[in-house]
């Protein structure tokens, strides 16, 4: 990306609470995705069976947000869809850190996904209407 074409960087703009969720948007779809593949590694009956797990859990939920969720998805659904494929990935993060014997950890995870996406998703859906008027 860059600014008025000149080869340069686009920096990000707005205020500074909006660019720190937008952080935290990246680290809790990462921490999805640690927490997936960590609930694959134990939860394997066998040595294959918890690589599959540990290894797959989190490439398809990648493959998943890249093509409908990410901001520069392959497919772009309406926001209806868009919050399915997240409530389906950060949601399976999530249950995964509960699976792993974490409740508490699992709760709190929970109210950051929720309060974070709905901030993202609400300023995000924002600013494309801003912009288009």
């Amino acid at each position: 990306m860059t600014s008025e074409g000149r080869g340069t960087p686009a920096t990000p703009t707005g205020p500074a609470w909006l660019l720190a969720n937008e952080l935290l948007a990246f680290v809790v779809e990462v921490a999805a995705l640690a927490a997936l593949a960590r609930w694959g590694f134990v939860n394997g009956d066998s040595v294959a069976a918890r690589l599959l797990l540990g290894i797959g859990a989190p490439a398809v939920a990648a493959l998943i947000w890249g093509m409908f969720a990410a901001p520069r998805a392959r497919f772009r659904p309406p926001l209806a869809g868009v919050l399915l494929v997240k409530a389906v990935v950060l949601g399976g993060g999530v249950y995964a850190v509960h699976a792993v014997g974490h409740s508490v950890a699992a709760v709190f995870f929970g109210v950051v996904v929720v309060v974070n996406t709905g901030v993202a998703e609400t300023y995000r859906r924002r600013g494309v209407r801003e912009s288009a008027a």
